[in-house]
Formats: C-alpha cells, sequence, structure tokens
C-alpha cells in the first residue's frame, strides 16, 4: 500500500527544465511551463507512466499562473467545448488513460471581481456558467488578477492554492480539500497512465495558464 508518485515538477528550482514541449515563462523570479506560441486554441501534454502500478485512488496538486485573459469555461471558440480530448477549457486538464476520462480539472478565470457571469469561475457567487457534465464537481477555479487584464503573467496570486480568492470568488476557495484534488475509483482498479495538458481555446498572445509546481500520487 502507501502512495506512489507518479509526477512531479517544481520550477522554482532554477536547475529544472520545462517538460518536453512545454514552453517556459520567467517573469521576476518566478518560471513556470505554459503551451508553445500559437495564434489559436491548442493543449500541450506531459504522460506520467504508471510503471504497471494498478491504483484505485489518484490525488495531487497543481500551482498555476495566469497570462492575460483566459475564460475559464466560458466564452468558447470553435466547437471542442465538450470535447474532453481536446481545449475544452482554459487552464489544466488531468485526465488517465486511453480514451481519455477526466480526473481534474483547473480553470483559469477572466479576473476575480468579474460581474459577468459568463468570465468568471462557475464556482463564483453570480456565475452563470455550467460545467461540462464529465467534470461534474471535480474542479478548482481561481483568478489571479483582481481588476482588468494586461498581457502579462500575473505572479502576485498562484492558481488553485486555495489563497487569494477576491471576493465573489471565495466561494472557489472554500472547498473541500484544496490545494489537494482527490478521486476515489472504489473497488475499480487500473493501471492508466496520467496525462496533464495546459489548454486555451484561443492564441498564447490572448490566454495562457503556465504551471509552476505539480505532483500526483497514486494507490
Amino acid at each position: 500500500g502507501g502512495w506512489t508518485r507518479l509526477a512531479y515538477l517544481d520550477m522554482s528550482d532554477s536547475t529544472v527544465n520545462c517538460p518536453s514541449g512545454l514552453r517556459l515563462y520567467q517573469s521576476g523570479g518566478v518560471r513556470a511551463c505554459g503551451r508553445p506560441v500559437t495564434s489559436s486554441g491548442s493543449c500541450v501534454s506531459v504522460q506520467f507512466p504508471s510503471n504497471g502500478i494498478s491504483y484505485s485512488q489518484v490525488c495531487g496538486r497543481v500551482t498555476g499562473y495566469q497570462y492575460s485573459a483566459p475564460d475559464a469555461v466560458g466564452i468558447h471558440h470553435g466547437s471542442n467545448q465538450d470535447n474532453l480530448n481536446s481545449y475544452y477549457v482554459d487552464g489544466v486538464s488531468i485526465t488517465r488513460g486511453s480514451p481519455r476520462q477526466h480526473v481534474w480539472t483547473l480553470m483559469a478565470a477572466n479576473y476575480e471581481m468579474h460581474s459577468i457571469g459568463t468570465l468568471s469561475c462557475p464556482c463564483a457567487t453570480g456565475s452563470t456558467l455550467q460545467v461540462q457534465s464529465f467534470i461534474g464537481d471535480n474542479y478548482f477555479c481561481e483568478s489571479g488578477v483582481a481588476g482588468l487584464l494586461e498581457q502579462q503573467l500575473y505572479t502576485s496570486d498562484p492558481l488553485w492554492d486555495g489563497q487569494s480568492c477576491g471576493t465573489l470568488e471565495s466561494p472557489c476557495c472554500n472547498v473541500p480539500g484544496i490545494p489537494w484534488f482527490h478521486r476515489d475509483y472504489g473497488n475499480t482498479t487500473t493501471s492508466d497512465y496520467i496525462e496533464l495538458r495546459v489548454c486555451g481555446d484561443e492564441g498564447t498572445d490572448n490566454e495562457d495558464t503556465p504551471v509552476g509546481y505539480y505532483e500526483i500520487y497514486v494507490q
């Protein structure tokens, strides 16, 4: 028994590089890994083999940062809103196996005090957003900036850490377990690989959610 770590990244260690395929962001002392430059929607993927371990639970945590203007699961560009295999979210998607099965989604919303219900987090007060059925309650959502947006990496309020949710967003920080996500599949075991994708449905000049830290365990 016990938990086995499949995935680990800590970009605060200056000797660590981004996983293959991810692009390095540097701002002040913060380093993070996001999507390669693109003018359209995309996901970039890292896979973590289970090395033959059979498991029935997954837990982990991810810390990311907001770049410019992500819209969580709000304004959709293209037809992939309900497609788990594509950019259904502005944020991070964690899945297992092929075909992909949803484990957890970490969404980045536009800005904390947003009163437009389609641009805020689904968990925020006044939000009119519905999450996709395959997500259900298995998500965290946060914005990294209080007010109007510029094309920059917002490093002062890391995402999905359960800290510094603005007034309307405060319900999003008051969810069980945060910053840790946890799925328990009961008697159902699998040795599926775990996959982490950084996704966005618009170009990287408009939005990205690079990750600075993650750790994922199975048991």
